[in-house]
């Protein structure tokens, strides 16, 4: 048995969650959420405290048992508390700031980079060189977090770039010259 697949996921006050046609659907105080229900598992109801149990224990159901569980999981925690991740600009002129839904970003380059936000990411600014954005999907935010960072991704000669709030850079010795 899967260690993770068989935890119990306690819905909070106010989410709903229901199984319809091979689809999961969560709703909260936040929004809503859909995602595909996988073949061979089955979803248990008992008042505030659902499991996700397999029908067969062939490899492709059990291997997918832990994801299925922790994807629900992740769902009811988006719509019930939301996610954010937070980035940090680091170098010289180096900033962020919000156009709108829009973020631009001056990283170093002879032009602006206008970033659109995907539909159900917010973003705020509140120093320019630290950017949070948030949303109730895990997987489109740090897809967009992802996406961010790849602007300008950390160097690790000068220790300039976008990153992580939390990320910890090595900066590396350059070249030696020849004696």
């Amino acid at each position: 048995m899967s260690r993770i697949g068989k935890m119990p996921i306690v819905l909070p006050q106010g989410t709903k969650l229901e199984l319809v046609g091979g689809e999961v659907r969560v709703a909260g105080p936040k929004g809503s959420l859909k995602r595909p229900f996988l073949e061979g598992l089955t979803l248990n109801f008992a008042g505030d405290i659902i499991t996700v149990q397999r029908n067969s224990e062939d490899k492709r159901t059990r291997s997918f048992h832990g994801l299925m569980r922790t994807l629900i999981s992740n769902m009811v925690d988006g719509v019930s508390k939301g996610f954010e991740r937070k980035l940090e600009i680091v170098g010289i002129g180096y900033r962020a700031e919000l156009q709108g839904s829009n973020v631009v970003f001056y990283l170093g380059y002879s032009h602006p980079i206008t970033f659109i936000l995907p539909q159900g990411i917010t973003a705020q600014i509140e120093k320019q060189t630290a950017v949070t954005i948030q949303g109730i999907d895990k997987e489109l935010l740090g897809q967009t977090a992802a996406k961010m960072r790849g602007l300008r991704k950390p160097d690790v000669y000068k220790n300039k770039g976008v990153k992580y709030a939390g990320e910890v850079l090595r900066k590396k010795a350059g070249k030696s010259g020849k004696k």
